[in-house]
């Protein structure tokens, strides 16, 4: 076999040289060096590279060349080799462009040039990529499709599920013509089965190889598409339930110092973050990131670190059996461990409104819903909520729609959103902030069609088909029972909370008093926004989640 290539692209003829020389040497051996002087022969070459069925490993590509930059150049060439990863050569006058390439192309890293000696500023670099590139499955997937209806809340929940997954799939309507035909197809195979596809029974899905799920439930479309739904074995060093921000800093942390480590997740990962169309106040990404890009580089890392993720497992139960904290799924299936981290966030709160619940998924979302997005384009949209999470649901669909109102129960945005945020609200014409102002009805046939608000002028029905709905946090530890303690509005108490009346914790059996993210089941700890009086924000759940990995560590040193 070929070996695979690491290609370099550089208009400097010398530069160009002396990059090449330096990878043959360190290199040489196990990869071949194609080296190409202006953009278009790099092109030029990356597209003989995949008509003779080359592997490319890595491309590194200056920032400053006459025919297209290195950005374009990267942005071009991952249609071609998207597992490549991707080195943009800047100069220091250039670290701004390159900053703004890790979200344009998901670089995976930019160098500064001199690079001397190359084996300290070099080759530790491309060493950690090419062995990420090795790791990663880049095995070609065939095309999945999924049929639907538009107004469909099933076919909404697996476009969801898969979109925030990162399964890459083509949507298209049960009436378009090839929407029609699969479905047919699939009418006729089912007939003789007894299993009829009825419009009723959408989303239909086939997968790849041909198999076609009817209505598919999240569990059987995540084994489907290949995400890991059961775990390897039966007892662990820690159980971290919750997939968000907490949970993925503390699958990260755990995995990385030897804990048998492993992460269930009911849904995807990245929770309410996952969702955000752009953080712009994460430490270390002055020009923003995308909710699932943090995730899914967060997911890849506990991965890497050889942490076990499940997804589409809802987990109903939390047992004390002596030493071992049991979990149990809500298919009767278990798992045990030492120790357990509870980091399972919470959920946008409902909106008490007569009629909404009858549309969610068909015009009602919780949350930012990106996948809707698209369809929303030219039409009128409405936001309900005042904290970051609608602002930035705000911003990102004022670039697909008409007109996006934003409706705010509240005066004002000052006490609730980031000031950055709403300069950025005040600075786009199509977004219009409503105060004073609530949901209090919807209707419609199908479909929500119709709202009605009540403001400061009163009541008034308004044509809407499409609302998206931010408010409030309600924790999901309903499950839990009477295991944890919690504070009076669902969220978990740890610590010193639960010390705070001087009365030892409930059932508390140990002579010490409960770490800080200790429960008040010894071995049990919470992270990220579960957790009573926790601060809101992404680097804070992290944070949490990497310290009670530390704290895990301590309770098992004393066990």
């Amino acid at each position: 076999m070929e070996k695979p290539v690491i290609m370099t692209v550089d208009d400097d003829p010398g530069v160009s040289r002396s990059v090449a020389r330096d990878l043959r040497r360190r290199y040489g051996h196990s990869y071949r060096v194609v080296r190409a002087d202006t953009a278009a022969d790099g092109m030029a070459s990356v597209r003989e590279l995949r008509l003779r069925g080359d592997d490319v490993a890595a491309i590194l590509a200056d920032y400053r060349m006459p025919q297209m930059n290195g950005v374009e150049f990267l942005e071009q060439a991952m249609d071609l080799y998207p597992y490549a990863r991707r080195v943009l050569l800047t100069a220091y006058a250039d670290t701004e462009a390159a900053i703004q390439a890790i979200n344009v192309v998901d670089l995976d890293h930019y160098m500064l040039k001199p690079w001397d000696p190359p084996e300290e500023k070099f080759y530790p670099v491309l060493d950690a990529q090419l062995d990420a590139w090795q790791r990663t499955d880049r095995r070609e997937s065939d095309e999945l499709r999924v049929v639907g209806a538009r107004w469909s809340a099933p076919s909404y929940e697996v476009r969801d599920f898969l979109s925030r997954n990162q399964v890459p799939y083509r949507w298209m309507l049960a009436d378009s013509p090839e929407g029609a035909e699969l479905l047919a197809a699939a009418q006729e195979k089912a007939a003789g089965e007894n299993a009829a596809v009825s419009p009723a029974r959408l989303p239909l899905v086939i997968t790849g190889d041909g198999t076609k799920l009817v209505a598919p439930s999240l569990s059987e479309l995540a084994q489907a598409v290949g995400l890991s739904t059961a775990p390897a074995t039966d007892f662990y060093d820690l159980i971290v339930i919750g997939g968000g921000p907490g949970g993925l800093g503390a699958a990260v942390y755990g995995a990385s110092e030897g804990l048998r480590t492993v992460m269930v997740e009911q849904h995807a990962s990245g929770g309410q973050a996952g969702q955000s169309s752009r953080i712009e106040n994460y430490l270390g990404f002055p020009d923003g990131v995308s909710g699932a890009q943090l995730a899914d580089r967060a997911r890849r890392q506990a991965a890497k670190f050889g942490a076990e993720i499940l997804t589409a497992r809802t987990v109903t139960s939390l047992e004390v059996k002596g030493r071992a904290r049991v979990v149990g799924f809500a298919d009767g299936g278990t798992i045990a461990a030492h120790t357990v981290i509870l980091a399972t966030g919470v959920s946008y709160r409902r909106l008490n409104a007569p009629g909404l619940e009858d549309f969610i998924g068909s015009g009602c979302y919780y949350g930012a819903a990106l996948t809707e997005a698209p369809e929303c384009a030219n039409c009128e949209v409405y936001i309900v909520g005042a904290a970051n999470s609608a602002g930035q649901g705000a911003v990102y669909l004022s670039g697909y729609a008409s007109k996006v109102h934003l409706i705010v129960r509240g005066e004002g945005l000052e006490r609730t959103m980031s000031h950055y945020l709403i300069e950025q609200i005040s600075r786009i014409p199509n977004i219009e902030v409503h105060t004073e102002t609530e949901v209090i009805g919807a209707e419609g046939e199908g479909h929500m069609e119709r709202i009605t608000l009540k403001g400061p002028e009163g009541e008034r029905t308004v044509e809407a088909e499409w609302l998206f709905v931010f408010i409030g946090a309600q924790p999901i530890t309903d499950w839990l029972g009477d295991t944890i303690e919690r504070d009076a509005r669902g969220f978990v108490l740890t610590g010193p909370d639960l010390t705070a009346d001087e009365n030892r914790p409930r059932n508390w059996p140990l002579r010490r008093e409960p770490y800080h993210l200790e429960t008040n089941v010894p071995g049990v700890f919470a992270a990220g926004d579960v957790r009573a009086d926790s601060i809101k924000r992404v680097a804070s759940a992290v944070g949490e989640g990497a310290m009670a990995v530390a704290l895990v560590h301590r309770y098992l040193e004393k066990m």
